[in-house]
């Protein structure tokens, strides 16, 4: 074969590759774009944020301010999950290696870009709906930056600002359709489901803590007595989600709906989470527990 033939072959051969690897590192790219906003939480908390809306509409229609508040809420949240892993790098390259931070597949500066930029969305579109909302997304965005940085260290502030802000979405829901009251109850139904999150992902993450002198609640008092707390706070909540029904705030599905599929979740779940503390069932534990506030949020739905 002619020397120009194996030269212009050999050059082909070379250009296909250097395509094949962009396309594959631009996949890569994306794909840990996606992931560090965390796209099942950004659904979650914009389906929250839709359903506290049409539970607290009372009155004119306001879809609008519902969707808005629905995407700067989501994108608050998204940017809280992106701050919090660049804070975390050095505790997720124990505790979680295969994020897009500690494997490489994203840059601090690139996080940070990302972090920005979903907070000025956020922040922009709170303005449609009004002052009183671009208020709530300004305290929110700082307060969770000052977590991220800080307050996740101190014993159980972090866990409550971490759930309070989830229960949160619930009031942001109500205030885009003038009717905030109208969302306490999944608020603090939402709040207690994450805060017995928030611990369990605790005793999971004890060992990376533990190594970067973050003091949690397990690691101060031990895995006993966090799931002793759990258990506590599990059975107020499962209590408190009887109320709304016997009070006649919500209908009959919505307490078929808790009885049946909710708290039964929940027992089954503490149930197994005192008979196995691995690493594995503990995230199967913390993942079920976001599953079961979707039960809860599709209970006051459908009962409102």
């Amino acid at each position: 074969m002619p020397r120009e033939t194996l030269l212009a072959k050999e050059k082909f051969i070379s250009g296909c590759s250097m395509n094949f690897n962009t396309e594959n590192n631009l996949f890569r790219f994306l794909y840990g774009t996606l992931q560090i906003i965390r796209p099942v939480n950004f659904i979650i908390a914009f389906a929250s944020i839709i359903v506290a809306g049409l539970i607290c509409i009372d009155g004119q229609f306001l879809i609008t301010n519902i969707f808005f508040a629905a995407f700067s809420g989501a994108l608050v949240g998204a940017a809280g999950n992106i701050i919090n892993d660049y804070f975390d790098l050095e505790i997720d390259k124990i505790n979680r290696p295969t994020r897009m931070l500690p494997s490489g597949i994203l840059t601090p500066f690139y996080t940070v870009f990302l972090y920005l930029l979903c907070t000025i969305i956020a922040f922009f579109l709170s303005l449609f709906i009004g002052v009183e909302a671009f208020t709530v997304v300004l305290i929110s965005s700082v307060t969770i930056f000052l977590y991220s940085f800080r307050l996740k260290k101190v014993v159980l502030l972090g866990n409550f600002v971490v759930a309070f802000f989830t229960g949160f979405a619930f009031i942001y829901g109500g205030i885009a359709v003038n009717n905030w009251q109208f969302g306490i109850i999944p608020a603090v139904f939402a709040f207690m489901t994450n805060l017995i999150r928030e611990l369990v992902k605790d005793i999971e993450d004890i060992k990376g803590d533990s190594a970067n002198n973050v003091i949690t609640f397990p690691q101060k008092f031990g895995t006993g007595k966090t799931i002793l707390l759990i258990n506590i706070l599990t059975a107020i909540l499962i209590i408190f989600t009887t109320i709304p029904f016997f009070l006649k705030i919500y209908r009959i599905e919505y307490f078929v709906i808790v009885m049946v599929l909710v708290n039964s979740l929940f027992v089954y779940l503490m149930h197994s989470l005192y008979k196995n503390q691995s690493a594995e069932n503990l995230r199967r534990v913390s993942n079920l527990l976001k599953l079961n506030m979707v039960f809860g949020l599709i209970a006051i739905f459908l009962g409102k």
